[in-house]
């Protein structure tokens, strides 16, 4: 008589800390990885500029190609019904200074993923990054994820070459999954827009193509300090980085924090309902442009696009292009010793839930004429000075859909008399640990926070 035993399951740990051990080491290295140094990234860049042609005009919506204003929505669609929309949206809320407004937005209901490989050279975690070209870049080119891509580049809609690297992010066995989170892309602008934000570590070799570089954590943070060099898309993955512990205290203790943002959550009723973009109020149609009369906010336009090195080489699309540089800026203080920052719990339209929590500030203060209209602690930002600045740079925000918007990014130190620990209602003092907790869950923390996490989690900014 034959007896079977059963095989007992092997067990793991839930959450281990090797993980950011590595990257912390990754994050040491900021002069020389094993395969570039950080003094010779300016040359390697400008060589890929040189190695592909790059072009990006205006056009009026007649020129469009695919692309069209739907007769009885006046919607802006393409004629294959895939790649995005640009929609009208009416949003009501019953408090705060802005109870309605009404305004175009995309809507892109496919999950994209932004993917960076990762692997071990001389013991260190190296950044697998692409120097990729997107039509609303100020400058043409920037530093971006492995891979950057939306399920219409993905599955080829466009009937363009292949995406680089895919295989590591979608089928199974090609690397070991560190991060894989649904994160929101500008509530501002798109209409309940996620991505897949993934860290992938390869387990064998890794051709490298021409327009890819591999980098230490260390070296991209030293490339954050540099104006509009590392694109919003590898910003928002590297914020989604594991860090080693970030401090047991905390002014408010996880489970306040959390109740907190639920209640803040759950106070405002806010509709968010489409409508036809013919039937969005305040806002007219010309040849060349969908805009405000008094000029505010933002446009939606058209471009025409050669670029040599992407799946499709010439194309012509819509793009929103915000109106005036934007400030995005976390008021930083110490409490009781441990670094904390002032976070905002921010209402958008185009948000899956109502709410995500924002930087202090977040706003194009051109767009507040008015002093009775200016964002709060808006001004404290603008006033402070280089003593308090502990982080500034220029970054682009998502370059595929947005025309040259570019927002200041700012770390701002305070103290009690500026700010005290019992903030304006809707803000809240939390530390970067807790906020980066956070990000291993979807919906939570917006993606202006998540580009300042990025600094902080690559070194480019110390509070």
């Amino acid at each position: 008589m034959s007896v079977t035993t059963a095989r007992t399951p092997l067990l793991r740990p839930r959450r281990t800390t090797e993980l950011a051990t590595r990257l912390v080491r990754s994050a040491a290295h900021h002069r020389q990885g094993s395969k570039l140094r950080t003094a010779d990234f300016g040359a390697w860049l400008a060589e890929r500029r040189r190695a592909h042609r790059f072009q990006v005009r205006r056009i009026p919506f007649s020129r469009l190609e695919g692309w069209s204003f739907e007769d009885a929505t006046g919607n802006l669609v393409h004629g294959t019904g895939r790649f995005f929309t640009v929609e009208g949206l009416r949003v009501t809320v019953d408090e705060g200074r802005f109870p309605a407004w009404q305004q175009p937005i995309i809507r892109q209901p496919e999950i994209g993923i932004l993917g960076i490989l990762v692997k071990e050279f001389d013991g260190v975690l190296h950044f697998l990054m692409q120097a990729k070209m997107e039509p609303g870049n100020p400058n043409a080119l920037q530093l971006s994820p492995t891979v950057q891509a939306t399920r219409s580049n993905y599955t080829k809609a466009h009937r363009g070459e292949d995406v680089k690297y895919l295989e590591y992010f979608t089928r199974p066995g090609r690397g070991r999954v560190h991060v894989d989170v649904l994160q929101s892309e500008h509530g501002a602008w798109f209409l309940r827009k996620a991505n897949r934000n993934m860290l992938v570590e390869a387990t064998g070799e890794v051709p490298l193509d021409d327009d890819f570089c591999w980098l230490t954590l260390g070296q991209i943070g030293r490339l954050l300090r540099e104006d509009n060099l590392v694109n919003m898309d590898s910003r928002t993955v590297l914020a989604c980085l594991p860090s080693l512990g970030g401090g047991t205290d905390a002014l408010h203790p996880d489970t306040e924090l959390l109740s907190w943002l639920t209640a803040e959550r759950s106070r405002p009723e806010v509709r968010a309902e489409r409508i036809p973009l013919a039937e969005v109020s305040g806002w007219e149609r010309g040849d060349r442009s969908v805009h405000r009369p008094d000029g505010r906010y933002f446009s939606v336009v058209a471009v025409a696009v050669e670029a040599g090195n992407r799946e499709v080489t010439s194309w012509t699309q819509p793009l929103l292009e915000p109106h005036g540089l934007g400030v995005v800026a976390f008021l930083t203080r110490r409490i009781g010793g441990m670094p904390h920052l002032l976070v905002h719990a921010r209402l958008e339209g185009g948000f899956l839930g109502s709410l995500e929590l924002a930087p202090t500030v977040q706003c194009v203060p051109d767009n507040y004429p008015r002093a009775s209209d200016r964002p709060r602690y808006l001004d404290l930002v603008l006033a402070a000075g280089p003593d308090r600045i502990r982080y500034e740079a220029v970054h682009s925000e998502e370059g595929g859909r947005f025309r040259h918007a570019q927002s200041r990014y700012l770390f701002v130190d305070v103290d009690e008399d500026q700010v005290p620990c019992e903030p304006a209602p809707g803000y809240l003092w939390v530390t970067p640990g807790q906020l980066a907790a956070l990000t291993r869950h979807p919906h939570y923390v917006n993606v202006q926070a998540r580009s300042l996490l990025a600094c902080l989690a690559s070194g480019a900014a110390h509070l």
